[in-house]
């Protein structure tokens, strides 16, 4: 079945790129960004990342639900699924080109 958990994800400004959260920074691969299974540091995360709104670095932070099922992580909804694999118009680039 698998253990829900959350993740934060954001917009970078300059490129639009969906970027995610690891350790106060942001990171375009989802696989390696952290993990919350607790709702209070998932929120912790989120507060800290409107500093990087305020900066503007990045835009529309916010917590996603995901699975954990052993070492894999998997969005629970479609539309993260999307995000995490990039703009769908173009399989041959960008982050899609990596999974054909």
């Amino acid at each position: 079945m698998g253990q829900t958990a959350q993740m934060l994800t954001a917009n970078r400004l300059r490129e639009g790129d969906v970027v995610y959260w690891r350790g106060g920074e942001w990171i375009a691969s989802l696989p390696e960004a952290d993990l919350f299974e607790d709702a209070t540091a998932a929120a912790g995360a989120l507060e800290a990342a409107g500093e990087h709104v305020k900066a503007r670095l990045v835009v529309n932070p916010y917590l996603f639900a995901v699975k954990k099922n052993g070492v894999a992580i998997r969005p629970v909804e479609e539309r993260e699924v999307i995000r995490a694999a990039g703009p769908t118009i173009r399989a041959d680039l960008g982050k899609q080109a990596r999974h054909v």
